[in-house]
């Protein structure tokens, strides 16, 4: 094994990113993300929603009428949230991807996405059925979220760093958080 050195700094972990196939395994296995979107007068908003990934995209639905409907209409920047908590992965790992939302309201989308959906959310093939037919209603519209940013962490590269046994090779790069704006904030706070 490479030689590792004990961290000592907590406060910087962008370096201490998803692999590739954790995040692809996080997010076509879990069934919740937080939602967020701003309000008309600037407030971040978030729900919990269930999802599905699929195609390289977050999917979710909703009535209509809802308030993120309108705030998506005059705003499609959105961001969603997925934990590993409670998932085969454990906890500690977490991804955020801002991207932009695009509203579905075509039977195509619909018809694949409410069956998708369905059985993802119900392993039962009748309980499924039954789902998609509760979905698909006069007012429902499908929202697909196309991400551009990905804020990922790994709390099991940061655990196993702390105790140096991480090698160089299994981390990121650090991000402007924590390579400019970190050392900015030690520097005000008069610690560097």
């Amino acid at each position: 094994m490479p030689e590792t050195t004990v961290i000592k700094d907590y406060e910087a972990v962008s370096t201490y990113p998803l692999d590739p196939d954790k995040l692809e395994e996080l997010l076509s296995t879990h069934r919740e993300l937080v939602f967020m979107w701003g309000t008309k007068d600037g407030w971040p908003v978030g729900v919990i929603m269930s999802y599905l990934w699929a195609r390289g995209r977050f999917w979710v639905t909703m009535g209509a009428h809802r308030h993120r409907v309108a705030a998506i209409r005059r705003d499609p920047r959105v961001s969603v949230c997925v934990t590993s908590t409670g998932t085969p992965l454990g906890g500690g790992k977490t991804v955020t991807a801002k991207g932009r939302a695009v509203i579905h309201e075509d039977r195509a989308t619909k018809d694949w996405f409410y069956t998708a959906f369905a059985n993802h959310l119900n392993p039962d093939p009748a309980a499924a059925k039954a789902f998609v037919a509760m979905l698909d209603s006069p007012v429902r519209i499908v929202v697909e979220v196309i991400p551009e940013k990905w804020i990922t962490y790994d709390g099991a590269k940061m655990f196993a760093d702390a105790a140096g046994q991480l090698p160089p090779e299994a981390k990121g790069p650090r991000l402007s958080s924590d390579a400019e704006r970190l050392p900015a904030e030690l520097k005000r706070r008069g610690l560097l």
